[in-house]
Formats: C-alpha cells, sequence, structure tokens
C-alpha cells in the first residue's frame, strides 16, 4: 500500500472528488481525517472506509472559518499525532452571472470559500507538516486556468487562478522543508457541485458557440469521475511523485484544449 502509516486531511469529503479520494487514501494505508460542513455526508464516508477496514474520522468544520480549520487540524495531531497529506478540495461553484449583476456579497462567498478556505487549510497544516514532510494537493479547475468560455463564472475563474498561483508560490517557500504543493485542474467531472451553482441572466453575454462532436474530444463528450481524478490525487500524495512540485496537472481529456 502506497500511504501506509500517513495520516491525510481531505477537506470537501462528504462527496465528489474528495469523497473518492478519502476512500482510495485509506485503501492504501492511510488514515484520514474527513473534513466538511455536512455531518450525515462526512459521517457516510467514515463508515464506508471503515467497512473497508480503513481508519478515518469526521471533522465538522467550514474551510473559510480561521476558528474552525484551526481547531479541526489539531484534532488531527490529537488523535494521531502527525499530518502527512493535505488535500484541498473543498469548494464552491456560487453564482454564475453578468458582471454588473454579480454582487459584492456573492464574490465574496466565492473568493471566501474557495482561496482564503484554501490559504486556511494549508496555514494551519503546515507546521505539523514540517515535522517529516509531506504532500499538499490543491483542486482548481480547468475554469480561470485555461479555459475562459464559461461567460459569467469571473468569481469562480478568478478564485482558481488564484489557487494555480498559491500553489507555485508556496511550492518553492515550502520546499526545505520537503513538502511539496501541486494542483489538479479537473474539466467536466461527475459530481453533484453543479447542482449547488447558481447561473443568473446569462443568455444575453454568452458567445454563441457549439461543438457538434461534443465538448470532451478523449471520449467523446463523456466527463470523467471523482475516481479519475482520485488516482491522480493518489499520485500526488505518495512518494510515486516525490520530485514533482508547483506544479499544475490537467485532468479533463483535451477539453480545455479544444475550449480554450
Amino acid at each position: 500500500m502506497q500511504l501506509t502509516n500517513k495520516v491525510a486531511l481531505v477537506t470537501g469529503a462528504g462527496s465528489g472528488i474528495a469523497k473518492a479520494a478519502a476512500k482510495l487514501f485509506a485503501k492504501e494505508g492511510a488514515k484520514v481525517a474527513a473534513l466538511g460542513r455536512t455531518k450525515e455526508e462526512l459521517e457516510e464516508t467514515v463508515a464506508q472506509i471503515e467497512s473497508d477496514n480503513g481508519e478515518a474520522i469526521p471533522l465538522i468544520a467550514d474551510i473559510s472559518q480561521p476558528e474552525e480549520m484551526q481547531q479541526a487540524i489539531q484534532q488531527i495531531a490529537d488523535k494521531w499525532g502527525r499530518l502527512d497529506i493535505v488535500f484541498a478540495n473543498a469548494g464552491i461553484n456560487g453564482v454564475w452571472a453578468p458582471i454588473d449583476e454579480l454582487t459584492p456579497e456573492e464574490w465574496d462567498k466565492t473568493i471566501n470559500i474557495n482561496l482564503k478556505g484554501t490559504f486556511l487549510t494549508v496555514k494551519y497544516a503546515v507546521p505539523h507538516l514540517k515535522k517529516q514532510g509531506g504532500s499538499i494537493i490543491i483542486t482548481s479547475s480547468v475554469n480561470g486556468t485555461r479555459i475562459f468560455s464559461n461567460t459569467g463564472a469571473t468569481a469562480y475563474s478568478c478564485s482558481k487562478a488564484a489557487q494555480v498561483a498559491f500553489t507555485k508560490m508556496i511550492a518553492l517557500e515550502l520546499a526545505k522543508h520537503r513538502i511539496r504543493v501541486n494542483v489538479v485542474c479537473p474539466g467536466a467531472i461527475e459530481t453533484s457541485i453543479d447542482e449547488n451553482t447558481e447561473r443568473r441572466d446569462l443568455e444575453h453575454i454568452q458567445e454563441p458557440v457549439e461543438f457538434p462532436e461534443g465538448k470532451i474530444p478523449l471520449t467523446d463528450g463523456k466527463p470523467g469521475t471523482s475516481e479519475q481524478v482520485a488516482q491522480l490525487v493518489l499520485f500526488l500524495a505518495s512518494d510515486a511523485s516525490s520530485h514533482i512540485t508547483g506544479t499544475p496537472i490537467w485532468i479533463d481529456g483535451a477539453e480545455s484544449l479544444l475550449k480554450a
């Protein structure tokens, strides 16, 4: 098993990519702290890990709140005495709307969760990672890094672009502590995040573009799966990627090359 004796924090672990990663980490031998805001979802994730003979605990916290994140990460240290892997995945799509209709409150909510939340997750984890080194993986997106045609997704795309810059900055800063930092940029993946996206008055500002053969060349339009992203995250968490840091990796079946 690739992660034997490792301790991993996974944010947003109640569903989607993070849930798949949490289960895969545990299967590979890691002890998993599954963090999120919905108790029932986290308990289900933990129960599934435990039913497969893995070890996990649920942590209820809002990644945009400093006190909650500091306390949650301290619980990991108290429980297992170390932290080796951080998968900072939690985030929202937020409101997609024309720039003159997007409210400051809607902008702030997306930035606070996606960007400030990533900062807080890493900030409070770093002192524990410094003790023995480790790996941080951040979930960004094709939006804001290669794709800019999803009109109205301004706050979301800015938060995702900033996560890539954040990754590169701290990868260099933390290299001397043997902490690697990388960022994955998924394209269309089968998760529930789209169900929580508010799209408002986009019809009159979007550029009319059609892709008659499908938007994802590698799969004739079929989206990827959370499990496929989890396999990439496992690689970046494991020693198999021991010389990779500060690197964005797109996982989208060439979608972003077509739509860039």
